[in-house]
């Protein structure tokens, strides 16, 4: 990435996607072989009147050694210090800008598959509590590295790997726009169209049926449709994640039945890879999970806590978007859940809550993983409380 895009990549981060406002902390998340992004992504929050930076680094290869190395009961301990950093960070109404994106691919996969489960950092409980209260005004980026680049094009040269990949992401950031901000506002739009026609329907449930899926899930009744754009407590606009393609609800964590089956591998927070996912659920709860990949680590982190079982999110993607178009597994979830349709694991988002009565029948836990579930092949119809089938996606395209 040279200078000039660079910064154009910065400016989106801060001025339009995370919309830092002066005098606001930045809780800015990196990894190694990302430093050119986190420096220009430091640089332009302070020119736009940051009060301070502060830098959350994960090194990947030091989970490793914790996994291999540390006492078996030490292994779901968190440092209290780092929920408290997160909170504060709520309390200030601070910032947040996170570059996803694998540095390490595969680094953990000689390891035990439960030790692995276990240990969820630099996933911290108390991130989901602050953006559940709306406490911060946040982002999420694709940051391009060496690594990932040969793990998305094996093909070609290193060289050749990186450009390709960073000519994909500049695509579906809308960078190749001479107003990206302007190409994003639009597409803002027709998914926040979407997502009001949704809730305006008040669907009882809704039924998914493709390849390896048959599911139905009940929904919440209150409960809004939510796309693209967010705000604040405090009425700061932001868009968490850039590039972003979905419409999404938290259903009703007790009516879930069917299965269904991943269409796109799923890469978890530390870089494991998680093949062809089969999820069975009775009565909201997963009863069976397999996986050609990581299915003991998949098993451990979905008995961390009585939530973790559940879903916490159901998401709709159509076919207008830049990522499906490509035909491209990029293994960072970031990117492949807005290529297609998907369901979370976990916690659900209260802000979209009716009431608090509805509020209170959503799902709780540590822990929110989403997984693809969508495909040209997949079908989604809407249920009405009194029975009625109302189409909604059908071969990628919207039907209401």
């Amino acid at each position: 990435m040279d200078d000039v895009t660079l910064a154009r990549f910065a400016e989106l981060a801060v001025d339009f996607g995370a919309n830092l406002q002066p005098g606001q902390v930045v809780s800015l998340s990196g990894a190694p072989g990302k430093e050119r992004l986190v420096r220009a992504i430091a640089n332009r929050a302070y020119e736009k009147g940051a009060k301070f930076v502060d830098l959350a680094w994960f090194d990947p290869w030091i989970k490793r050694a914790r996994i291999e190395h540390a006492a078996d009961d030490t292994l779901e301990y968190v440092p209290p210090w780092l929920g408290d950093r997160i909170l504060t960070l709520g309390k200030e109404r601070g910032a947040a800008i996170t570059l996803s994106g694998p540095v390490a691919p595969g680094l953990m996969d000689d390891l035990d598959p439960v030790r692995s489960g276990r240990d969820r950092l630099p996933a911290i409980r108390e991130t989901g509590e602050v953006v559940g209260r709306r406490e911060i005004n946040w982002t999420i980026l694709p940051g391009p590295t060496p690594a990932w680049a040969e793990l998305v094009h094996p093909g070609l040269s290193p060289e050749a790997a990186l450009a390709k990949l960073e000519e994909q992401l500049l695509h579906v950031l809308r960078l190749d726009e001479e107003d990206p901000v302007a190409a994003w506002r639009a597409r803002a739009d027709r998914l926040v169209s979407v997502a009001s026609k949704l809730t305006e329907l008040q669907l009882d449930a809704l039924h998914y049926e493709g390849p390896g899926t048959e599911m139905t899930v009940g929904l919440l009744p209150g409960a809004s449709w939510q796309a693209a754009r967010f705000e604040t407590a405090d009425g700061i606009p932001h868009m968490p994640n850039l590039p972003t393609e979905e419409v999404f609800t938290s259903p009703d964590p007790q009516r879930v039945d069917g299965h269904v089956s991943s269409t796109k591998p799923l890469v978890l927070i530390d870089g494991t890879v998680v093949r062809d996912l089969y999820v069975r659920f009775e009565h909201g709860r997963a009863v069976e999970l397999t996986a050609s990949t990581a299915q003991e680590v998949m098993r451990t982190i979905i008995e961390r806590d009585e939530g973790a079982a559940r879903l916490g999110e159901v998401a709709l993607v159509d076919n207008e978007g830049r990522i499906g178009a490509l035909d491209t597994v990029f293994y960072d979830t970031l990117l492949d859940e807005n290529a297609a349709s998907h369901i979370a694991l976990g916690r659900a988002f209260p802000f979209l809550a009716g009431d608090e009565q509805t509020m209170g029948r959503m799902n709780e836990s540590d822990i929110h993983i989403d997984f693809m579930i969508g495909s040209d092949q997949l079908t989604v119809t809407g249920i009405t409380a009194d029975g009625d089938r109302v189409p909604v996606l059908q071969n990628g395209a919207w039907q209401i």
